[in-house]
């Protein structure tokens, strides 16, 4: 007891000096209550000065945001599980609109749509926190896609070259190679100054787990930011997972950077917009979505641009991903998209069965920027090849009857034959500038019209060792953005018609060629 009493006396007083250091202060605490929680949705009572997007936050830690204010109650979208939610709960409103994290911390790291590391990596150490709602650049701020964002692609890279800058959708039925011409492009900016964010939206873990392993063995994995928000996650992080993956690449934008930024896909982010809204009671419209579906996908694509020199000059091109239904274009959420957007590469289901991959519809796709950033070699050898494409395909309509036809005209569909098989490339595997430029001259040349269609493959598979061991100067020159000099057409010219004849019927034989 005489120890207690002396250790009362050392203690008391050291607090009563703490005790008369604090100074009582008023303090203003928004607080609510639940009304009814369910499905990833809370609608709250009694937080009268809370703003649109405000970020919430439960009893139970898990936080939420502001979608609908009503004089009688708040519609909110969580962002963790509602489990531990119930109605009568107390809510506090934050005062801060929903933030993201931001920073080079970000590179080489897979995250969820709040910043919360998904590679069993430490925390990122964030810049700053940017809010995931932000304003487009302004028109006079904007300058003109004029700069090249090679995919690796020869049929985009040929017929449908996207800018810098750009807003270029990807769209098809299902299972048609729509996420793999992503990869594709994000992994060939290994050979570039690009950072890339992929955003997953409601997909599958082991179909996102799939793109990380391909970027991981194949890209520049450290050059890459991946936002992730799975099919299991919850409907608010799948809502705000492509504005913040828009948010990240503005941090890098506005110093200067060019960014691409992958979505995929809209149109399950379409569907979840639609699964809140009608959880919030708003009127719905066409095919059951709220009447500002279309606000939101493009305000949010609105801030891919490319900024001018004023403003940085970084870039941001989008390439968001939308999924059909029975190749029908005309769907609500399709057509909202391909309106907004500078044109799209529409995927075929038929091309992908027969075999033509990557399975791209050549007369229904477009890019409404075109030339204007076509690398210049490029341009010089690609002008009339869609139009040699699109008289061989309607030429080849009439032959699968058996109809004859004159020497001309067997000529230009042996020709368009070599086309698609020059079209047709594997995944994961992007080409570079200079092999593409290549393989259309020799296409133009008729350097290609006696090597047998199944000798294509073959001849494709050695002329790229073929170029680099005879013209590496040729290969710098073009790969670093030069024109096509005369000098420089005749020597690949010359080097495709020499490998070329190795791969005739006369050479096979092991005769001359």
């Amino acid at each position: 007891m005489t120890r207690l009493t002396d250790a009362l006396d050392a203690w008391l007083p050291s607090a009563l000096e703490r005790a008369k250091a604090i100074k009582p202060e008023p303090r203003v605490e928004h607080v609510g209550t639940v009304l009814t929680v369910g499905d990833g949705i809370a609608t709250v009572a009694g937080l009268p000065d809370l703003r649109a997007e405000e970020l919430l936050r439960f009893g139970s830690g898990v936080l939420g945001m502001a979608l609908m204010l009503d004089a009688d109650r708040i519609g909110c979208v969580l962002f963790g599980d509602d489990s531990g939610i119930a109605a009568g709960d107390r809510v506090h409103g934050t005062g801060a609109v929903v933030s993201v994290p931001v920073g080079d911390a970000l590179l080489g790291r897979i995250v969820d749509p709040v910043g919360r590391p998904l590679d069993d990596g430490p925390p990122v150490a964030a810049e700053r926190f940017d809010p995931v709602e932000r304003e487009a650049p302004a028109i006079v701020d904007r300058d003109l896609v004029a700069e090249p964002l090679q995919t690796g692609l020869m049929v985009l890279d040929s017929m449908f070259t996207i800018g810098r800058g750009q807003r270029e959708l990807i769209i098809g039925d299902r299972s048609t190679g729509k996420t793999t011409i992503a990869v594709d492009t994000i992994i060939n900016q290994r050979a570039s100054d690009v950072i890339s964010v992929y955003v997953s939206i409601g997909q599958k873990s082991s179909a996102t787990r799939q793109v990380v392993e391909a970027v991981r063995r194949h890209g520049t994995f450290e050059r890459c930011i991946f936002v992730v928000a799975a099919a299991d996650s919850a409907a608010g992080l799948q809502w705000i997972a492509p504005f913040t993956g828009m948010t990240i690449a503005e941090y890098f934008r506005d110093r200067g950077a060019d960014v691409l930024v992958v979505i995929d896909d809209l149109t399950k982010h379409a569907a979840v917009h639609r699964e809140i809204a009608l959880l919030l009671r708003e009127p719905p419209g066409r095919e059951a979505y709220p009447g500002d579906v279309f606000y939101l996908h493009a305000r949010l694509l609105e801030r891919a641009a490319k900024l001018g020199a004023r403003s940085g000059g970084g870039s941001i091109t989008a390439l968001p991903i939308a999924e059909t239904q029975a190749d029908n274009l005309t769907a609500y959420i399709p057509t909202n998209l391909i309106s907004i957007t500078d044109g799209q590469i529409v995927l075929d289901t038929k091309f992908f069965y027969e075999g033509q991959k990557p399975a791209v519809d050549v007369g229904r796709s477009v890019s409404r920027v075109g030339g204007k950033a076509q690398p210049a070699a490029l341009r010089a050898v690609s002008a009339s090849l869609r139009l040699d494409y699109a008289q061989f395909l309607e030429l080849e309509v009439f032959t699968r009857f058996g109809a004859m036809v004159d020497e001309r005209t067997r000529r230009i569909i042996e020709r368009g034959r070599r086309i698609r098989s020059i079209l047709q490339q594997g995944p994961y595997a992007p080409w570079p500038l200079t092999f593409e430029v290549a393989l259309l001259l020799g296409i133009a040349s008729g350097a290609l019209d006696a090597v047998p269609l199944e000798a294509m493959d073959g001849f494709k598979a050695e002329l790229r060792p073929w170029l680099a061991a005879r013209l590496p100067a040729v290969i710098e020159r073009i790969d670093g953005g030069a024109d096509l000099a005369d000098a420089d057409r005749t020597a690949l010219v010359a080097a495709v018609t020499e490998l070329a004849a190795k791969h005739t019927p006369a050479a096979a034989a092991g005769g001359s060629p």
